[in-house]
């Protein structure tokens, strides 16, 4: 089969490589969408991990083959994999910090060599634990480019519950790439269950006070752009970012931080979300946010990356400084329900869908983002 292979040295290269030889409890997918992801980006750029690798996990495809005792899936099925699942016994499973789980930083998909994901391949070897627990079934008339956001779209929803959010709370996300632009979406729906449940509470309190049911139907509050404030350097992604909830504004101009001061009258942010990493991005977020305000770092997943912050800013403004990091095992069956039923517009992110063969431009593209580009999407069974 062809697979790009990650040689060191930052270089990828598409070469014929062994199909993996599946064993009892495993199954072999042949891939057909997989996302490319920063995380793997990181990897090849400043070459993290020793090669030869095969990367990618985003990872939409079809079985090909079933291992002796396979009772869950079918050769046909089409489906998409988790290449990490937790084993759901030991301390950080018990405390559901479950991306610490030593089970579930063993990578279970692989297309040959250490195992790293593999959708950057033909075909993926899926293993017995990622089997019984780590697979979705993708309905009929879903396509595999709207399938393969499962995963990202996971770790973003993981973010969004560890925060925790309040009625009201004025919540600053920082980059729309695909990754923030989800977070964007899934702050808006959740500000908008958020106003319902309200609605129905004050419903239910008013009914109450009359004795009855009452025609009048109590106001909802807006709660997209009144309470998102989003940035990114990229017009187009600020444009697809108001189209999707948030006030949106170039992040190099005072513009931003005086939205959100005027939005929280003069008190800063109630939780901050940073979605990408460029240098002073986590020091910016302190800035914008208010005392006692959460701070999520989401993009800030590179050993070699240093952060400098006050610690005064942390410390006397009683902040909260959080890290979110892969997927839950949870909220597993909730995003793909997200991705399947289309609530979230995610193939309006996709701006590149490359061959195989074509994987370095992709790779280039996802890298250095310019224009109205997004999301690369690779499509493994095509090849020049």
């Amino acid at each position: 089969m062809q697979a790009a292979v990650y040689l060191g040295g930052s270089q990828v290269a598409v070469q014929t490589v062994p199909t993996p030889e599946i064993g009892p409890g495993e199954i072999l997918i042949r891939v057909e969408s997989c996302g490319i992801c920063h995380t793997d980006l990181k990897k090849v750029e400043y070459n993290l991990l020793p090669p030869p690798r095969i990367y990618g996990h985003e990872t939409a495809g079809v079985v090909a083959a079933t291992g002796a005792g396979v009772t869950k899936y079918a050769v046909g099925d089409r489906v998409i994999v988790f290449h990490h699942i937790p084993c759901g016994d030991c301390f950080y499973c018990q405390r559901q910090l479950f991306a610490q789980c030593p089970v579930y930083k063993k990578v279970g998909v692989t297309a040959g060599y250490s195992p790293a994901g593999g959708g950057f391949a033909q075909y993926v070897r899926v293993m017995d634990w990622i089997v019984e627990r780590g697979i979705e079934i993708i309905p009929d008339g879903v396509s595999f480019d709207q399938a393969c956001w499962v995963e990202p779209v996971n770790t973003c929803v993981k973010g969004v519950e560890m925060l925790a959010l309040n009625p009201n709370d004025t919540v600053a996300i920082l980059g729309q790439g695909p990754i923030g632009l989800i977070f964007t979406m899934l702050v808006n729906r959740k500000g908008a269950q958020r106003a319902r449940m309200l609605a129905a509470t004050q419903k239910r309190n008013s009914c109450e006070v009359l004795g009855g049911e009452i025609d009048t139907e109590p106001v909802l509050r807006d709660s997209s752009s009144a309470n998102i404030l989003a940035s990114d350097t990229l017009p187009y992604r600020r444009e697809l970012s108001r189209r999707f909830g948030a006030q949106s504004f170039d992040p190099r101009e005072n513009e931003f931080e005086t939205a959100i001061k005027h939005a929280t009258e003069g008190r800063g942010a109630d939780a901050v979300i940073v979605a990408t990493n460029a240098k002073g991005l986590v020091d910016q977020a302190l800035k914008i946010s208010r005392p006692g305000a959460k701070v999520l770092l989401f993009a800030q997943t590179s050993v070699t990356e240093r952060i400098e912050i006050s610690g005064a800013d942390v410390c006397v403004g009683e902040r909260i400084l959080m890290g979110s990091y892969s997927a839950d095992v949870n909220l597993q069956a909730e995003s793909a329900r997200l991705v399947f039923s289309g609530e979230l517009p995610l193939e309006q992110l996709i701006s590149h869908r490359v061959s195989l063969s074509d994987i370095t431009a992709g790779i280039a593209i996802a890298q250095r983002p310019s224009g109205q580009s997004l999301k690369v999407v690779v499509h493994p069974q095509e090849t020049n």
